[in-house]
């Protein structure tokens, strides 16, 4: 019991000190709220991807992808989203409807559930996530847009398919997953030689480049931990009490249980998935993590409740930490992880 409550603890603790360590930097005045939303703009735009790219063409061959646990996925993330239509109803305001319709089915899983999942799952754990992204960060978009697009009465803040469609394309994140994978398809046609080895490897033959990119990628994750922890801002509102609590049960709550158990439970009395330690690992990370930053971002652009919205950031991530913490100690202790 010792070992499982100190493996929880390796995997949190790391991540809560570093947004920490962001939301002290920012208090001190060491670095101004400008600094964060640089970095945050270098994070997402460059850092990423680059990590994705990194994890992506760092797994050995394209069949080793096991679409199942993608599948299950993106099935279970559209299932919170109509979950999340009933929960809404419940709310008079249309521009919290969005809002929390979002917190619903939407998590950080670029940001905080990468890191979270290297931490449990190591290599393989880092791999399997980065090509769910591949799949869960458009559909995470998609349904936003369409979240926020539905409760928006003003009509010069609804989004065309089109603008959703060149929105995905854009996207630095999945731009980063899609050039890892053209690699790993290109390097699955490169001849072998006598001994077995690629004739061309880009960290072999292009070792200046491959070098430059790892070390951007390895400061990916701290830094967007310590940006998040920059850009917090305790400023509770409690006329938005009732919303904050629903989205934030859904999220870190309801979210990872109905989606984690149903993995176990279709993993193990059926054959339609086999999911293993690494996939479990993801799946903690992907289900249990936060709402993601972007979605207050995105309330704001679309004319939602942006103070909500940033209200949501903030209690889903503290909470989140306690919930996490729960969720890997289970499964530390049924063996699952």
């Amino acid at each position: 019991m010792f070992e499982n409550f100190m493996f929880a603890i390796n995997a949190i603790v790391p991540i809560i000190l570093l947004i920490v360590l962001g939301y002290f930097l920012k208090r001190k005045n060491i670095f101004k709220e400008d600094f964060f939303r640089t970095a945050n703009k270098f994070v997402f735009k460059i850092a990423l991807p680059l990590l994705l790219f990194c994890n992506v063409y760092k797994i050995k061959d394209i069949s080793s992808i096991k679409y199942d646990v993608v599948i299950y996925s993106c099935i279970v993330i559209g299932i919170f989203f109509l979950l999340g239509l009933l929960t809404v109803i419940f709310i008079p305001d249309k521009k919290k409807k969005g809002v929390v319709l979002q917190c619903i089915f939407r998590s950080n899983f670029s940001i905080l559930g990468l890191p979270l999942a290297k931490a449990l799952g190591g290599a393989s754990g880092e791999a399997v996530a980065a090509i769910i992204s591949l799949f869960t960060i458009p559909l995470f978009n998609i349904l936003a847009v369409v979240s926020l697009s539905i409760y928006n009465d003003d009509e010069t803040k609804k989004v065309s398919v089109k603008e959703i469609l060149l929105s995905i394309i854009k996207n630095p994140l999945i731009i980063g997953v899609c050039a890892g994978l053209v690699c790993l398809i290109v390097r699955s046609f490169i001849p072998v030689n006598d001994l077995g080895i690629k004739v061309f490897t880009i960290e072999k033959d292009l070792y200046f480049l491959y070098k430059a990119v790892s070390d951007i990628a390895s400061i990916a994750s701290p830094l967007a931990l310590i940006v998040l922890g920059g850009l917090f801002e305790f400023n509770a509102v409690k006329s938005l009490i009732k919303e904050i609590s629903i989205a934030t049960i859904w999220r870190i709550v309801l979210a990872p249980v109905l989606g984690l158990v149903g993995a176990v439970l279709l993993s193990r009395y059926t054959n339609l998935v086999d999911f293993k330690a690494a996939e479990y690992t993801v799946l903690i990370a992907l289900f249990g993590s936060p709402v993601a930053v972007s979605s207050a971002i995105m309330a704001s652009e679309m004319g939602s409740d942006e103070q909500l919205a940033g209200q949501l950031v903030v209690w889903t991530s503290i909470l989140s930490v306690i919930t996490l913490f729960i969720f890997i100690l289970i499964f530390r202790n049924c063996g699952l992880i």
